[in-house]
């Protein structure tokens, strides 16, 4: 095991704070395998590297010899986390989440340790649904240990609240309901962004209540997503999928603002701290092309997920494909379609292979110049069919080869 102090300065690389980081050593000074929580509600199919933020701490943890538990919040997706909210969620059907939570055993493998003692798949449908229901009796027992005064303190609800806005019961138990799923693990540490601080302290208060030592709560900050400005989301069109190819998640990696290249390389990587001061000298003296240096931070973290040769490959085929200006090697085939008059549509076959996910915003890709055909932007949303084949792009980054049918 490694000396305490170099234990915490793992721990400490990326995090916001810890509550509190004297708990935290006296709880590593008892030289156990600690059990190290993080709940991840399966509200949409793919995990991305917002998530992986999180993920990769819960891997710091692993690699101290700490078990980890990863927690599938099918029980809670249902009812909708409200940290960062400004309204109502939408309520998920049980199928959703449960098609979602299987992807998510699938993906976590790419970062976490799959080894036993190191790693736990639980969900909270465990202790909230079959096989133990959760009855009215745990309900009065759980909420009589926390009062409504303490809900309506978080800045989430109060901000709703002046602004006359409705928050629903649900939203009210959210935080139970996670605070609870820690009471249950005899969690020693819990891990969440920073907009997920209350619901984690939550969890501390409802140990004591049920005679438990409190959790160490460790905060990680949230990851703008490519567009620098908003919170990851796939919601939002800004992620990037930790599933996705080699070759998308580096063209995507390349499009982040400059200003995210160290936090990237921090909370994405595991490059030492003293690369990371050199990079940031060499940004600030502009004694470095940032490119250059958004590229191997793609290249490293493409790495992470596919392995060195796909990460070198990606980043070769991204200097072809954008300082080069040729056709990548490899793209996928699309088919074309005819309709009655025996012309394609292209605004339907861009929709049709996920470039767009409507007609208006692929017919936005065709009025602003970004669709070409061999090198030639298209002009209109259909054409004949013999006058279609070739290469199609969309955009910078989005390539199909285009073949008919037959």
């Amino acid at each position: 095991m490694k000396p305490l102090a170099e234990q915490l300065d793992l721990i400490r690389r990326g995090a916001v704070e810890i509550i509190s980081e004297a708990n935290l050593r006296k709880k590593l000074e008892q030289r156990r395998a600690l059990v190290i929580k993080a709940g991840f509600d399966p509200t949409a199919p793919d995990l991305h590297l917002g998530h992986a933020v999180l993920l990769r701490k819960l891997r710091h943890f692993q690699e101290l010899g700490h078990q980890v538990v990863f927690l599938i919040g099918d029980a809670t997706a249902l009812v909708g986390d409200p940290s960062g909210q400004s309204k109502m969620r939408k309520l998920m059907t049980e199928q959703e989440v449960e098609a979602n939570a299987e992807t998510y055993h699938v993906q976590v493998k790419k970062i976490l340790l799959d080894k036993p003692g190191l790693l736990e798949r639980r969900r909270n449908s465990e202790w909230f649904g079959k096989p133990h229901p959760f009855g009215l009796k745990e309900l009065v027992q759980l909420t009589s240990k926390y009062t409504v005064a303490r809900l309506i303190e978080r800045d989430d609800f109060q901000r709703r609240l002046k602004a006359g806005q409705e928050i629903s019961m649900l939203e009210f138990f959210y935080p139970l309901m996670q605070g609870y799923d820690s009471v249950m693990l005899k969690a020693d540490v819990e891990l969440g962004g920073t907009d997920q601080k209350f619901n984690l302290l939550v969890g501390r208060d409802l140990q004591r209540a049920y005679g438990q030592e409190p959790q160490v709560v460790l905060t990680m900050p949230l990851l703008e997503g490519t567009d620098g400005i908003q919170k990851m989301s796939k919601s939002l069109g800004n992620h990037i999928g930790i599933a996705e190819p080699p070759g998308e998640q580096f063209g995507k990696l390349m499009s982040i603002p400059d200003t995210l290249i160290l936090k990237y390389f921090t909370l994405l990587t595991d490059e030492d701290p003293t690369r990371i001061a050199e990079v940031e000298r060499q940004l600030k003296t502009r004694s470095v092309n940032p490119r250059d240096v958004k590229a191997e931070l793609a290249e490293r973290v493409v790495a992470i997920y596919h392995g060195p040769q796909a990460a070198a490959k990606a980043r070769q085929e991204f200097a072809k494909v954008f300082s080069q200006r040729q056709t990548p090697t490899e793209m996928p085939t699309a088919v074309l379609k005819a309709d009655a008059s025996g012309r394609v549509d292209f605004i339907e076959l861009i929709v049709d292979e996920g470039v767009a996910e409507t007609r208006n915003a692929a017919r936005r890709l065709l009025k602003q110049g970004a669709v070409k055909l061999n090198g030639v932007k298209l002009s209109a949303a259909k054409r004949p069919l013999a006058d279609s084949a070739g290469t199609l792009q969309v955009g910078s980054r989005h390539f199909r080869k285009l073949v008919a049918a037959g």
